[in-house]
């Protein structure tokens, strides 16, 4: 069970950290770049892929993916 926590104490702490970063006084200081937004949202759509496939036995126990669209063994990687 602890290793299932660790995950979101990180992202509590994550999100901690930018409610500060958030708060600065300068309004100049909390506006992002499009490219660095757009690449946090590519990175934590990797991030997502992989803890889902990292975890997906799990998941699969739990009812929540199922195998409704079965991949043909040959297709996968070796």
């Amino acid at each position: 069970m602890q290793g299932q926590s660790r995950p979101w104490l990180r992202m509590i702490s994550w999100l901690r950290a930018v409610r500060v970063l958030s708060i600065a006084p300068d309004p100049a200081a909390r506006e992002a770049s499009p490219l660095l937004v757009l690449t946090v949202v590519v990175l934590m759509l990797l991030l997502a892929i992989l803890e889902i496939d990292l975890h997906s036995a799990d998941l699969q126990s739990l009812g929540l993916i199922g195998d409704a669209f079965s991949i043909d063994p040959v297709f996968k990687s070796p």
